[in-house]
């Protein structure tokens, strides 16, 4: 039997090839196309959200915006059910047919970072915190509400239809993209096999951050080839347990986690992408009155059309502004856009951690009594020059088992038991975490002695510990 290529569209991508998607051109009338979807403008929307939420201010050519990789992270989704299907149904009674799977999986893709903000993360953490809300609950509730019936009419991916009875449950789409909670009650009322699917949003290596770890890494010129995703795919599949990798793909495993560990420490946590984040905590309390007030959960439609774009086309125009107070902060804002960034970088110090115990008992987990410290241990003449300190933290991997529906495990061929990843020797030798410390200041001038107030503070950190 022929192809039929009358209901499919191509998109070329520069990390995965062709991307394949169903376009409207021959749907029956009843059916939505996952063309219409990602038309949609919520989804549109994510064209005008970098993925790096400020490293594009440090590295030029990383440019991409988080549409990109959400249509990577829905390709991946295919390529993995096409892997994993078939193990899925044997450690899983009742599982919906390969493409029903498939599409939520690609819809989940598609859709799990649709409840960003501008500057991504760093709008989790300074506006939305304030509500006890994450972009996951944005997401979650932007695909029930706002999405919801245009989901349901979707009735196949490129490589087939949903079964007449099947109708997709934006619900399971929702709850997929929400990181596992530790309350087990909480993910109770889901079928085994929708469990299991979540290790794919929600694990150590998922859809979503194989995607970013390639593209990110080639965008931002770091590695053209970050790590060997297809062994990596090869070498998983599903067991009653859950996603589990076979030892003979563990070092390729080991080696995606260093890789994405090393961009935290050269890309995401880059000591002028760090710095820019402290100028712009600084402004962010300021600024969000005039852009934005409320949960946004309450006015989705208001929130729909905060994006980054309209963020720093605003603030770059306040500089002309009648009111004082906001043509002061347009100024300010003014210096960021043209990188005149007001905190260098005196000295920087990097940790890691074996144990989660060794993490909780740094002196850095209270980050504003080091920096008293350290100004203690300053010549009085410039113990108040402008001080900032950092704690930029990776956790590298679990140190124990995740929530349900999060862990991984591995498969030994000796003894043909799926244990818990966590257990094998090879994958505890790696760090538990690790943080980096940066000491910040207006200017280079001070750094000799700020470098040794700090290393006298860890001096003495370093001998209590020793007498204790």
């Amino acid at each position: 039997m022929s192809r039929d290529f009358s209901t499919e569209s191509l998109v070329h991508d520069p990390i995965h090839g062709y991307i394949r998607f169903v376009s409207r051109s021959g749907l029956p009338a009843h059916e939505v196309a996952e063309q219409d979807v990602i038309d949609h403008p919520w989804v549109q929307r994510m064209r005008q959200i970098h993925q790096l939420q400020t490293a594009w201010w440090v590295f030029p050519s990383a440019e991409h915006m988080r549409f990109q990789h959400v249509l990577g992270v829905m390709h991946l989704g295919s390529r993995v059910v096409e892997e994993w299907y078939d193990s899925l149904r044997s450690a899983c009674p009742n599982v919906p047919s390969k493409a029903y799977v498939e599409s939520i999986v690609r819809l989940a893709g598609l859709l799990h970072d649709v409840g960003h903000g501008p500057f991504g993360h760093f709008f989790d953490d300074h506006y939305l915190d304030q509500f006890g809300v994450t972009h996951e609950d944005l997401g979650a509730a932007i695909i029930e509400q706002e999405l919801g019936s245009l989901l349901q009419g979707v009735r196949r991916t490129p490589n087939g239809q949903l079964q007449p009875l099947e109708i997709i449950d934006p619900a399971q789409i929702a709850w997929l993209i929400r990181r596992p909670k530790a309350n087990q009650a909480e993910e109770a009322g889901h079928p085994d096999w929708l469990r299991k699917l979540r290790a794919l949003f929600s694990g150590i290596y998922t859809v979503d951050n194989m995607d970013f770890v390639l593209r990110d890494a080639y965008m931002s010129g770091y590695n053209a080839k970050a790590f060997d995703l297809s062994r990596l795919i090869h070498y998983s599949y599903f067991t009653p347990q859950g996603l589990t990798i076979h030892a003979r793909g563990l070092p390729t495993l080991i080696n995606f986690i260093e890789t994405r560990a090393n961009l935290f420490r050269t890309i995401y946590f880059h000591r002028t992408v760090r710095s820019l984040d402290l100028s712009l905590e600084e402004l962010f309390p300021r600024t969000m009155p005039y852009l934005f007030t409320g949960n946004p959960l309450d006015n989705l439609a208001a929130y729909r059309g905060l994006t980054e774009t309209s963020f720093l086309v605003d603030v770059g125009r306040w500089v002309h502004s009648g009111d004082t107070e906001q043509r002061a902060l347009g100024e300010q804002w003014q210096r960021i856009l043209c990188r005149e960034i007001g905190w260098k970088m005196a000295v920087e110090r990097s940790f890691n951690f074996h144990t989660t115990a060794a993490e909780r008992m740094t002196i850095f987990s209270e980050p504003d009594r080091v920096l008293a410290r350290i100004r203690d241990r300053l010549d009085p003449a410039i113990r108040d020059i402008p001080l900032n300190i950092d704690v930029a933290r990776h956790y590298h991997r679990p140190s124990g088992r995740l929530p349900a529906g999060g862990q991984n495990f591995l498969l030994d061929p000796a003894t043909s038991k799926p244990l818990e990843l966590h257990d094998d020797e090879l994958f505890r030798a790696l760090p538990i975490s690790f943080i980096i410390v940066r000491i910040y200041t207006r200017d280079h001038e001070h750094d000799t002695a700020i470098a040794a107030a700090l290393n006298a503070v860890l001096g003495d950190a370093s001998d209590a510990k020793t007498n204790m």
